[in-house]
This record gives structure tokens, C-alpha cells and sequence, in this order.
């Protein structure tokens, strides 16, 4: 695999109760940050995964249903915490981004995609096919606001299975060379949404794993401290969350030396994250 610079940071937050992320704790709030990372490529420049909350997400659900989504999850962004604005204050410019890997499709990982202009968006076919053809009214029940969906989406569309050569893997069937150079390889983690996805990056310093909400807390890994089941209702299969921990679990097991990301865990990633956006740091 080659290697790649990247940094990760947050882009605002929602607060979410610890007794359903973890079940059997005690009722207490808790932030989930909106993770995002800058991944800088030899040949491909600079590239998004995710694209966290922007202040969008308030025009989008002022009116009902969508409202029930901002009263349910406690959304606070600022310009200054948006992509744009922290890219922006490192001297990197929006129209730069030329590529942006979507995990999943829910509210905090595309906030941004309007700002990025120029970018070809990466996804799952899974993924993308559940926003086209959820109903408009239901869509906030699985945590998409289609109104933080650029119109031009379907222009700039690239298909992970469309472009990527396929590989075997032994714990997850197939993985994804995306760029076909091994600098970011996708596997699949469905479970918590339709088509998500996961990428392996490889640093100079380290290998990491971003694996989106497959767990929002790595205790669900290393502990197998689950979510309380009423989050069933929210996920788009519980079964697939399931065998997606245990091949996480299974890959951790085989690669002890690569550090796992989840999106929402504070505890994996505050100490990753450094007070001046430094893409030489991990």
C-alpha cells in the first residue's frame, strides 16, 4: 500500500444519550462529534471523507418532519467549525477538494457536500439508491435530509464498484482499491446505514481504519458493549450491524497494530486530533 498525509477534526456535534449507545449505562448526554478527514494524495491531491454538519442542517429541518430530527438529536455547528471555514483557515480552498469518499448519507457526514463544488462524490450504489428512492416525508426517520444533497449530485457521482478494482478479502468478502494505487482501500460495513463503507489508509507514521458508525464506541469492539436494541428502530439492519462489529472485531484481531476510528467515539479520537490542522501529524 502507498502512503497517504491525512488529519482528522470535527465539524460540529449532536448529542446523543450514553444508555443507547451503550446498553445498561445510565441516562446521560453526550456529544457525537461529526468527524471528518483531509487526506492528502500523491497524484490526487486532497480528498474529504465525510463532510460533517454545516448550519444548512438548521434551513433544513425548520418545518416538520424534518424538525423532529433537530429536536431528537440537539445539532450545534458555527461557521467557523464548518469544513469550508477550517480548510479555508489553513489556506486550502474549497474548489481545491477534487474528491469526497461519503461513508453513509445521514445528516453529518454530507453537510458539507454543497460547498465542494469541483469534487466527484464516492459512494456505494447501496447507499445512494436508498436516498433516491426513500419517501421525501420518511427520509429524516433513517437520518437523511435530502435538502443537504447537492442537485448536481448525480453528475459528479463515481460508484465505488463502478471504478475500483474488487478484491478478495477473508474476513469481509471483497474490499475496493479505490484509486487502484492501494493508497485507500473501502470495505463494506452495513448495518447502522444502507451501503456504508469504511476506508484503510496508510501513513508514513501509521494505518488506520475509518469505520464510520459501524460502532459509535469502540467498546463495542474491544468490550462488546452494544448499543441498546431500541437503536434498531433508527438502523437500517441490525443484523448486518452485527456481523459488521464481528469482522471488525476479527480484522483487529489479525492487524493488532492498525488504530480503528469510529466517527462518534471521543475517547479513540480526541487523541488524534491536534489544536493546529497539521496533515503531517498521524
Amino acid at each position: 500500500m502507498n502512503n497517504v498525509k491525512f488529519f482528522i477534526n470535527y465539524s460540529g456535534y449532536c448529542l446523543a444519550n450514553v444508555k443507547h449507545v451503550i446498553k445498561g449505562e445510565k441516562s446521560k448526554l453526550i456529544k457525537f462529534n461529526a468527524l471528518y478527514a483531509l487526506i492528502s494524495h500523491p497524484d490526487k491531491g486532497y480528498i474529504l471523507f465525510d463532510s460533517g454538519y454545516t448550519r444548512r442542517f438548521y434551513d433544513a429541518t425548520k418545518s416538520y418532519p424534518n424538525k423532529i430530527y433537530a429536536n431528537e438529536t440537539k445539532v450545534t455547528i458555527t461557521k467557523n467549525n464548518e469544513v469550508k471555514s477550517q480548510l479555508e483557515s489553513i489556506g486550502i480552498k474549497t474548489e481545491e477538494i477534487k474528491h469526497i469518499i461519503i461513508s453513509h448519507f445521514h445528516a453529518d457526514h454530507i453537510g458539507g457536500l454543497k460547498d465542494f463544488k469541483n469534487a466527484n462524490i464516492y459512494c456505494s450504489k447501496k447507499s445512494y439508491n436508498q436516498v433516491k428512492s426513500i419517501n421525501n416525508f420518511f427520509a429524516f426517520s433513517k437520518g437523511i435530509l435530502k435538502d443537504l444533497i447537492p442537485i448536481d449530485i448525480e453528475t459528479r457521482l463515481k460508484f465505488i464498484e463502478d471504478i475500483s478494482i474488487e478484491k478478495e478479502d477473508a474476513i469481509f468478502q471483497k474490499k475496493y482499491d479505490l484509486f487502484q494505487d492501494q493508497t485507500i482501500i473501502i470495505y463494506n460495513l452495513p448495518g447502522h446505514a444502507a451501503g456504508q463503507i469504511g476506508i484503510l489508509l496508510n501513513t508514513l507514521k501509521n494505518k488506520y481504519f475509518l469505520i464510520s458508525d459501524a460502532c459509535w464506541d469502540i467498546r463495542a469492539i474491544t468490550n462488546n458493549k452494544l448499543p441498546n436494541k431500541i437503536v434498531r428502530l433508527f438502523f437500517d439492519s441490525w443484523q448486518d450491524y452485527i456481523c459488521s462489529i464481528e469482522n471488525i472485531k476479527r480484522f483487529k484481531k489479525i492487524n493488532p497494530e492498525i488504530t480503528l476510528i469510529p466517527s462518534h467515539c471521543s475517547e479513540t479520537t480526541d487523541i488524534l486530533i491536534s489544536e493546529k490542522l497539521d496533515i503531517n501529524v498521524l
